[in-house]
């Protein structure tokens, strides 16, 4: 942690010298010299971090000497941050020196600005030599540590394991054993000559090795296999020992094989022509060359021959060529309980176990369904035979227990140990979640980037970075319990409870979560003034708690649902104190407008989260002095209704989310944003209501945009001129757009031409086009040609076209939806286009309120639909049959509603043409 927080700050020194020099700016005379040596210093600390953060879990002042570095590397950090956001604000007023400022009518610098521009540079002299003067005592006290650096540091120690196991102590797990057997024996004489490999993948402490334990050692397993050999692999992975352990394990003695060409000559000696299987326990490494130098020894064995890998990291069992992953997850409560007990339980009598049972099953629950957990607790109360002990054991947090810090914690600090610098920080800062909250995955990477924990190259977008830091975590399985979308990428995780205490024990005095009661006030006052990111939580809504200000440090604040029409509001002044945040959550509240005005103080504030504000009328100018935002986020606020003019001055903002709020005006300039990855809605607002609203053309520089777009009010867009030059075409990342509120035009030349303009890049994946109501036609781009890569399609309230386009040729779609098509009588040939085979990937169809809709035809000759499993027809009442094509398709799964001639048609009881729908797999009539 410590050493992403000094690779931060020398990353911000480096940055603000190059800033003054490329400006030709200078905000702080004669720094430079300090700023070298503070640099230099942080160089030499971080050489040894490493060692010390490994220590610190062992020895007290070690832990205070990284408390100390990491308070005085947060206050460099804010204040070399508040270095470079002056060069910022110098830079957007020199482009942007004509932007409207309230009560000021000259562009000249006044003489109060230039004296408080004299205060800061003085100000930020005199700080950076203060912490000059702390970085060299912390610097000095390290000699006495005796450090060792990076270069030369001893990995940590890992645990070593063999294949011998007490089965008294082991209970559940019996389906997974059951998989793992049915594995290992399964197959056949024709199996491939390539290895068989079995991955067990879970969590620290969560059984692996016990499953590969209870596996090896079953009867049908020893009966099975020729040769059984079990070899913990560990970390780092040597090819030459892991191949020495092996041919140990084969013929009892290794003796006289010192180099690796003939100890792998010897194993495929052995081998040759034997079922066997090889328990390959804890594998960390993700390097295929080290690992192909033991799989080449181990391809000359017998058909049916296994491997058995146990491993922490998804990567590692994909590297390996895994053929069957098992995840391993949590015990049941009841499987817990048991565990605990066999052990905490053995010898009681069975009085002393009527007393302690109910208390033992709560300390069990406090294990969260981790085997280790429970085993360590229920060896800890085996010892213990007084009640009042017991007691205080369940009272206390587990983290809080010497016995769990010193032998649970070693399993995941090795998971841990095993992140990079950076990763670490990231991990380490979700102790700010509550325990057993959803954490959106999205919302996640913009809070690591909010507080610069993602080191990216500038070839790599941020979010990309933190993309694949979360995935590293997810491989290592330190989250759990995914919510995926339809494409299968994680969108939501959790954290399990113990691994949530090791991230809140690694950021103890850092991070916070405080239930706001009058009890809370008192501590909050004294003990959490060095928080740097804190939770507020509020079951009943009592507001802020008036020591908040307290929090001077704090870089990060969630105070979501904290306030309510009913509660006190927070001081006006409050963020005159919190001046070092970097991301604020005040969603849920209810905010007036004196609070929000003092936003603009927060010039370090890089993610801001205003949603589901019920009274918020409008943002204030003053957010527009926010020139490090990135994220922007006013979703559901149903009385917002514009952005502030100075907008534009946001050069750095990334994403601006509003989406389900009443519909917003954004200001002239918008465009300028190019840094924009995310603008959740795009509404053309005509210049009979505002001249002040940015026009459809302020789309064209914004090519960074990506994720998804609703361009709205299309019909108060001129021509097909002023639409071209949106230029979505060149939007080559986004991926969902949709185009509504087409209007009548003044023409239907001119509404044709506007739609034709329209169109999006080919890597375009979802579309939906609603209120076309000015045209007959579809634009020419809705075709194969310029959308294969669409996998979506929806095509909803379009009053006047009579025909559907050739969408059978689409190749990649797979979900079409026609809703709402009131002058559509007829549907064949013509919406299946002249490919080979219609819809060729199309799984899910549906049309709704086709309410002159009279005959569907496919002729018979070609494939149409081949992959289709879900048609529904819903308020199509005059539509006569349905195309016997699509009712041969046995796995069809059909929903008919609201449409009486195709219910009487297809009655079961006396519908003439039963028969030919009696084959489909499910058929569903419902009735309004």
């Amino acid at each position: 942690m410590a050493d992403v927080l000094v690779s931060i700050v020398l990353e911000r020194l480096a940055s603000v010298l190059e800033q003054q020099i490329r400006q030709q700016v200078t905000l702080v005379v004669g720094v430079k010299s300090q700023v070298d040596n503070l640099k230099s210093t942080l160089q030499s600390i971080r050489a040894v971090l490493a060692d010390a953060e490994k220590r610190q879990f062992s020895e007290e002042l070690v832990k205070v000497w990284l408390e100390r570095l990491k308070d005085i590397s947060y206050q460099m950090d804010d204040v070399v941050d508040g270095w470079n956001t002056a060069l910022l604000k110098l830079q957007i007023g020199s482009e942007n020196p004509c932007i409207p400022k309230p009560k000021i009518s000259s562009c000249l610098p006044s003489p109060c600005v230039c004296f408080k521009q004299v205060l800061l540079r003085c100000d930020i002299g005199i700080k950076i030599k203060d912490m000059r003067k702390q970085l060299d005592a912390i610097a000095n006290e390290r000699n006495q540590f005796n450090f060792v650096s990076s270069s030369t540091i001893q990995q940590p120690h890992r645990r070593i394991t063999s294949s011998v196991i007490d089965v008294s102590q082991f209970c559940g797990r019996d389906a997974d054993i059951n998989i793992i057997i049915g594995k290992l024996l399964g197959g056949s004489s024709q199996e491939s000559s390539s290895l068989y490999i079995v991955s067990i993948v879970g969590m620290g402490g969560i059984g692996k090795t016990t499953l590969a334990q209870l596996a090896y050692n079953h009867e049908k397993v020893m009966a099975y296999f020729h040769e059984r050999m079990w070899v913990c692999v560990s970390d780092p992975f040597d090819p030459m020992r892991i191949s020495r352990d092996i041919l140990e394990a084969l013929q009892k003695d290794s003796y006289g094989f010192h180099n690796l060409e003939a100890t792998q000559q010897k194993i495929r000696t052995l081998i040759a022509d034997k079922k066997f299987l090889l328990v390959l326990d804890d594998v960390w490494t993700e390097n295929y060359e080290l690992w192909e130098q033991v799989e080449s020894s181990l391809k000359g064995g017998a058909p049916g021959s296994r491997i058995l890998v146990t491993t922490r990291n998804e990567n590692v069992s994909t590297m390996m060529g895994t053929t069957y992953k098992h995840p391993l997850g949590e015990l049941s409560k009841e499987q817990c309980r048991s565990l605990f007990s066999n052990i905490a339980f053995y010898g009681r009598s069975r009085e002393k176990v009527e007393e302690l049972e109910n208390i033992g099953w709560k300390i069990a629950d406090k294990c969260r369904g981790l085997p280790l957990a429970a085993k360590v607790l229920g060896s800890l109360m085996r010892l213990k035979d007084n009640k009042e002990d017991w007691e205080s054991i369940l009272n206390n947090e587990i983290w809080q227990l010497d016995v769990i810090e010193k032998h649970l914690s070693t399993p995941l600090l090795l998971s841990y140990y095993d992140l990079s610098p950076a990763v670490k920080r990231c991990f380490s800062y979700c102790a700010v979640f509550p325990k057993d909250q959803i954490i959106s995955k999205d919302r996640l990477i913009k809070l690591w980037m909010a507080n610069s924990y993602l080191n990216s190259r500038e070839s790599i977008e941020t979010e990309k970075t933190g993309g694949d830091y979360f995935e590293d975590l997810v491989s290592r399985s330190l989250f759990q319990d995914f919510d995926r979308d339809d494409e299968g990428n994680i969108i939501s995780c959790k954290m399990h409870d113990i691994v949530h205490d090791l991230a809140q024990y690694l950021t103890k005095n850092e991070c916070f979560i405080v239930e706001i009661d009058d009890e809370k006030e008192v501590r909050m006052a004294s003990s959490f003034q060095k928080a740097r990111h804190a939770t507020l939580i509020s079951a009943r809504r009592v507001g802020f708690p008036i020591t908040i200000h307290n929090l001077k440090y704090l870089h990060t604040l969630f105070a979501a649902r904290v306030v309510n029409l009913n509660t006190a509001q927070p001081p006006p002044n409050l963020f005159k104190h919190l001046v070092c945040l970097r991301a604020l959550d005040l969603s849920g509240n209810v905010f007036f407008g004196e609070l929000l005005r003092n936003l603009g103080k927060l010039i370090h504030l890089r993610y801001l989260n205003l949603s589901d504000n019920l009274i918020l009328g409008g943002l204030p100018e003053a957010i527009c002095d926010l020139y490090n935002l990135q994220t922007l986020i006013v979703s559901n606020c149903q009385d917002f209704l514009r952005l502030p003019q100075g907008m534009r001055k946001l050069i750095n903002l990334r994403h601006l989310e509003w989406g389900g709020s009443r519909e917003l005006m954004l200001p002239k300039g918008i465009g300028r944003l190019t840094s924009l990855r995310t603008l959740t809605g795009f509404p053309i607002i005509g210049d009979h209501f505002r001249r002040d609203a940015c026009k459809i053309g302020e789309l064209k520089n914004l090519n960074s945009l990506r994720g998804g777009l609703v361009i709205s009010r299309i019909a108060n867009v001129k021509d097909a001129e002023e639409a071209g030059k949106a230029e979505l075409k060149n939007k080559k990342h986004l991926h969902h757009l949709e185009l509504k509120d087409f209007g009548r035009l003044v023409s239907s030349a001119a509404s044709k031409g506007v739609a034709e303009a329209l169109q999006p890049h080919q890597n375009l994946k979802s579309l939906k086009i609603s209120h076309y109501d000015a045209a007959t036609k579809f634009p020419s781009w809705i075709a194969a040609s310029s959308l294969a890569q669409l996998k979506k399609l929806e095509i909803m309230r379009c009053a006047q076209v009579t025909r559907l386009p050739p969408l059978g040729e689409l190749p990649l779609l797979e979900s079409l939806i026609i809703e709402d098509m009131k002058r559509v009588k007829y549907v064949g040939g013509e919406f299946l286009g002249s490919s080979t085979t219609a819809f060729p990937k199309l799984k899910l169809l549906t049309f709704y309120d086709m309410n002159k809709w009279e005959k569907w035809e496919i002729k018979e000759g070609r494939s149409v639909m081949p992959c289709l499993h879900f048609l529904s027809i819903f308020k199509c009442p005059k539509l006569e049959s349905l195309p016997e094509h699509l009712l041969q398709i046995t796995a069809l799964q059909l929903e008919v509603g609201d449409s009486p001639t195709l219910h009487d048609r297809y009655n079961e009881e006396t519908g003439k043409d039963w028969p030919k729908i009696s084959r489909i797999s499910r058929v569903r009539y419902y009735y309004g």
